[in-house]
This record gives C-alpha cells, sequence and structure tokens, in this order.
C-alpha cells in the first residue's frame, strides 16, 4: 500500500493558469489569497492529509463504527485527528470572518478539500455535511439560531448533517412523513425516522446539529408541503453550554459496501414525547432550503471522486513501478520487467492521469466561478458565472463521480489479481467511490437535470455561451505553430461540433416532449463532461507550451503537453459515439415494452 503524495505541482499550475488566483485575489474581500498565501495554505493541506489523515484510511475501513449502548464509536485515532484538524482551522477556511472563519475563496478551499478527501473520503465528508448546515443557517436561519449554532459549526467543535431520506421515500422526498407538531413555546416535536443519515452521531464531537425535513401537521401534500427544523442532538443553553439530550438517537449503523469508517445510521426522532425542533425560515419552504445544501454537497462530492480517483491512481502507479512480471515487448534484452514497461498498463495510467487532471482543472474553473458569482462587482458578471457553475454542476456530480468510480476500477486491474485481495488496499478505492454516484442525487437525477432544466427550458442559451468559449481555444490550438497543439485541436473541433449537434437535437426534442430528450440524458452528460474536460486540457496545452519557453526542461510541462495531447486521442475521441446514441439512439429506449426486460 502506497503513501499519498499531494499533487501540488498540478493543483498550483490548475490555480494559477486555468482558475485565475490573481483575478480572485482583486474580488472584495479575497485579498488575502495571493500565490504565497497559496502556497502555504496547499502544503499545510497536503502535508496534513498525507501524515494525518490517510494513514488512517485503511485501518478504519478494515476497524469500522460500531454502537456501544447506542453511542456510535470510530475506529482508533479517527477522534484524535479530528480534534487536531479543527484545532489547525481548516474546518473555517473559507466561511466568512464574521462567524469565524478565514474567508479565503473557494478556489482556494476546493483543492484542500481534494486532498482531504484523498487522505481519506469517510473522514471529508464530516466537514461536507458541517459546510452544508452552515450555509442553509447563514442563508435563513434566525439571528438566534446563527449566534446559537453557527460558530461551533463553522470551526468544526460541532458537526452538522442531512437528514432527510425516509425508509419509504428514497429520493423521492414528496413521500417524507416525519411529522412536526407546533409547541405552545413557538418550538416543534418530531416524530419519525430517517435513514442513510451520514454522521448521523458520532463520538468526535460533543453535539451533532441535525437539518431535518419534516411535514407539519395541516400541511399540504407532496414537497409543497415539507419545511425545515434545526434538530440539536443536545440542547444550548443562552451562555453556550450543552445541556441534556434530545429525544433522538441512532438506533443502527447501517452495514455498507464501502465507508466503512463514517457512522451511516438510521436515527429514530421522538421515542417520547418528540424531538425538540425549530423551524428554520418559513414553512413549507424545506425543500428549497435543503437545496441550498445539496448544491453545495455536489460539488463537495466531485471532489470527493478527483480525490479518491487520485489515491487509487497514485497506488496503481507505485505498484506498476515495483511489479515486476513479463519481458518487454520489443526490447533488447529477455531480463524481466517492472509492469509499467507494458504498453496496456501505460495507457491504464494514462487514461487515469489525464482524466484526474481534466476533472481538476475544470473544478478549479468551477470553483473559480462559484466566488465571481458570490463577490465580483459587476452584477451581470455575477449572474453569466453562477449560470455557468449552474450548468455544470451536473457535470461535477455527475460526470467526476462517474470518472472516479471508472479510475478506482482501472486501479484495480493495473494491480491484477492481488488488487482484488482487501489486503492490498486497492479494492478499497472501489468500494468507496461506488457511492458516490449515488450521493445527493443519482447519475440519472443529475443527466435529468442537466437535460431538462439547465438546457431544454432555456433553449441551449447557456450552453450556447459555454460552446463559444470552448471554440475560442479550439481556434487558439488550431492556429498554433506547435504540431501537438494543432492535434489536440482538431480533436477538440470535433468533439465540440458533437456536442453542438447533441444541443440541438435535445432542444428539439424537449420541446416537443421531455421523454425523448430524458432517454439520451445521461449519454449526454457524459458528452458534456467529456467535451469540458477536453477544453480545460486543451487550454492546459496552451499554457504549458507557453511556460516551457521559459522552463524549457520542465519535466512537469513536458508530461502536461503529453497528457493533453493523450486525452484528446483517448477520451475526446468517444465524442461521435455519445452523438450517435443521443441523436439517433434515444427514441430506441422508448420502443421497447416492459417485458422486453
Amino acid at each position: 500500500m502506497s503513501d499519498y503524495t499531494p499533487p501540488l505541482q498540478d493543483i498550483q499550475f490548475v490555480l494559477n493558469e486555468l482558475a485565475g488566483l490573481q483575478d480572485i485575489a482583486a474580488l472584495p474581500g479575497f485579498g488575502e489569497a495571493t500565490p504565497d498565501t497559496a502556497r502555504a495554505v496547499l502544503e499545510e493541506a497536503g502535508a496534513f492529509a498525507a501524515e494525518v489523515i490517510a494513514p488512517l484510511n485503511h485501518s478504519g475501513d478494515i476497524e469500522g463504527v460500531r454502537l456501544e449502548g447506542g453511542q456510535p464509536r470510530m475506529p482508533a485515532g479517527w477522534a484524535q485527528a479530528y480534534a487536531g484538524f479543527v484545532e489547525a482551522g481548516w474546518p473555517a477556511l473559507s466561511s466568512p470572518e464574521s462567524q469565524g472563519g478565514q474567508n479565503l475563496p473557494g478556489v482556494l478551499a476546493a483543492p484542500v478539500e481534494e486532498m482531504v478527501n484523498s487522505g481519506s473520503i469517510a473522514f471529508g465528508l464530516l466537514s461536507l455535511l458541517s459546510r452544508g448546515a452552515v450555509h442553509v443557517l447563514s442563508a435563513v436561519g434566525t439571528p438566534e439560531q446563527q449566534r446559537r449554532y453557527l460558530p461551533r459549526l463553522v470551526s468544526g467543535e460541532w458537526t452538522g448533517t442531512m437528514v432527510l431520506t425516509e425508509p419509504q421515500a428514497g429520493s423521492d422526498l414528496s413521500a417524507v412523513r416525519t411529522r412536526a407538531t407546533r409547541a405552545a413555546d413557538g418550538s416543534y416535536r418530531l416524530q419519525g425516522s430517517k435513514i442513510f443519515i451520514t454522521y448521523g452521531d458520532h463520538d468526535m464531537a460533543p453535539n451533532v446539529i441535525h437539518m431535518v425535513l419534516a411535514r407539519i401537521e395541516g400541511a399540504p401534500a407532496g414537497t409543497k408541503g415539507i419545511s425545515l427544523f434545526v434538530v440539536p442532538k443536545r440542547f444550548v443553553n443562552g451562555d453556550g453550554s450543552l445541556g441534556e439530550h434530545n429525544d433522538l438517537r441512532a438506533v443502527s449503523i447501517e452495514r455498507k459496501l464501502g465507508l466503512h469508517a463514517t457512522p451511516t445510521c438510521v436515527m429514530a426522532f421522538g421515542d417520547g414525547p418528540g424531538a425538540v425542533a425549530y423551524l428554520v425560515g418559513e414553512e413549507n419552504r424545506g425543500l428549497e432550503y435543503m437545496f441550498i445544501m445539496m448544491n453545495s454537497a455536489r460539488f463537495s462530492v466531485g471532489l470527493e471522486a478527483i480525490g479518491l480517483a487520485e489515491r487509487a491512481y497514485q497506488q496503481a502507479r507505485a505498484y506498476a513501478r515495483e511489479r515486476v512480471q513479463g519481458v518487454e515487448q520489443g526490447g533488447a534484452s529477455n531480463d524481466k520487467v517492472a509492469i509499467i514497461h507494458h504498453p496496456d498498463v501505460r495507457r491504464t495510467l494514462l487514461s487515469m492521469k489525464c482524466r484526474i487532471e481534466a476533472m481538476r482543472a475544470l473544478a478549479g474553473v468551477m470553483a473559480a466561478s462559484m466566488d465571481h458569482a458570490a463577490a465580483n462587482p459587476d452584477a451581470q458578471v455575477r449572474e453569466e458565472h453562477q449560470a455557468f457553475v449552474e450548468l455544470m454542476m451536473p457535470i461535477a456530480k455527475g460526470w467526476f463521480t462517474e470518472v472516479g468510480l471508472d479510475i478506482a476500477s482501472m486501479g484495480i486491474q493495473v494491480h491484477g489479481g492481488v488488487g482484488f485481495i482487501e489486503e492490498t488496499g486497492a479494492a478499497q478505492y472501489l468500494r468507496d467511490a461506488r457511492i458516490t454516484t449515488i450521493f445527493e442525487g443519482t447519475t440519472g437525477i443529475q443527466a435529468m437535470d442537466l437535460v431538462g432544466r439547465k438546457v431544454g427550458r432555456d433553449g441551449g442559451r447557456v450552453i450556447g455561451t459555454v460552446i463559444r468559449r470552448m471554440r475560442e481555444v479550439e481556434g487558439q490550438l488550431q492556429a498554433h505553430a506547435h504540431a501537438e497543439l494543432q492535434a489536440i485541436g482538431e480533436r477538440l473541433d470535433q468533439g465540440i461540433a458533437d456536442l453542438e449537434a447533441a444541443v440541438e437535437a435535445l432542444v428539439k426534442s424537449w420541446a416537443g416532449g421531455p421523454k425523448p430528450a430524458l432517454a439520451g440524458s445521461v449519454p449526454f452528460l457524459e458528452l458534456l463532461g467529456i467535451v469540458a474536460g477536453g477544453w480545460q486540457m486543451g487550454r492546459a496545452a496552451l499554457a504549458a507550451q507557453r511556460l516551457l519557453a521559459s522552463s524549457p526542461g520542465s519535466e512537469f510541462l513536458t508530461h502536461k503537453l503529453l497528457s493533453s495531447r493523450f486525452y484528446a486521442d483517448h477520451v475526446l475521441s468517444k465524442s461521435a459515439g455519445l452523438r450517435h446514441a443521443i441523436v439517433s439512439g434515444s427514441g430506441a429506449t422508448l420502443e421497447f415494452s416492459e417485458t422486453a426486460f
């Protein structure tokens, strides 16, 4: 099992050359996000991820979480690691100073989050959920709720959850049955059961602040009658000290395929008189508020995929360098060689590497757009960046996680038979990755959102703007004197053409009824992800070639060009098949009757 080495050089390349860190530092409130600050933050975060979190990943998977006397107990070393994480201030990195945060931009917080997830996504999930609680309380919580809960959620001293799913409901939140009854003091009493509650309870923090969807008595049926409540595990006294336990508990710990070190709980609210809960925002707008948390979480799950894919790639690369097996085909010697000399192993590793770089680049650009959408003084610029973020969010959540899952699987393939043995650790990455395509809405749900809300309803207006930006890069590549860049530009040109044809077909189909368009939604999500990744790899190639003029011996920049070319030849080249599936193949999906399956 290999150690984790933070990919700091590639992260800094993305920040400086693709995401525009200097432009972000010029925004109001982000003046401290200088290259020197960014370098120091990234180095410290990488060291913590590599030296503190990563060593716990495998042992935590083996030991798992156990329930003792109704209290979930974390694996050995996890509580100490989380205490160090909080003490170092990592949970508060991007929160406003007014809440006790460090007010650093999201473009810097995102790679920190990636590295934490490379250490262990089971560990990283805890802060992900707490940030969601911070976001929703900051947006719609009362002043008293903000005073009582935000400072300690921001610091990480307390942790938060998203409490949505019920046994009969799954992703259909309109079927939520948890009941909220008004009390005389203005609070509510909750009665109900929830499942799949990540970090629903644990022993790493003294209080857990639950954000719970429930239905107030007399509320309308369906999604229009759902409200959001804040429900503390322990009551908070006026002076901030902790009081008695609320009427809620972890009934059991779910037995899962992966993430064994994450306590995924079945939660019971109201065994007795009812869990005391406080309404967040207005009645019956709970689903709207919950999406504040979910959109934040969707980007974070995409970062989970990148971090986990990087860890799987590093382990596969290390194994390929040390595993000696077979002779090099076409080589001058009959001596056995490390398997990294074999052509297909190299192809596999490069397929892993180039897609990680494409995802990391696109995530950096998205994070920068989030910062512009939040802080740019120009209202039109804010609107444009927000539209881009909303369009690409299904790609971050859907395409990143599908690619991460594939990369984790490839990692096992590089190991061969020993990859199927748990002791190597390669299998854990695949098991852990499997949930990322389901978290916060499955890939199919993301694809429907992309095709319906983000492309079909606006007639392709926003995606048309993004395609024009892609065309600018393609033109620069094809006009370049360097033959490698021209080749990348030619492949990007074809990928964009395939994307344009798919958008035209989907917009036309959507206007006539949603079913045919939705039948091609998942292939379209993959197509947009592949082409958007190619767009960023094209930009990376242009930057690398420019920088090579002043650093002609740079191995990193040379490899960036090769990785971009490999992406163009091996990943972008899939665009034609996806275009055909969307334009010509979607209708066949609807022709089959149920008996055909």
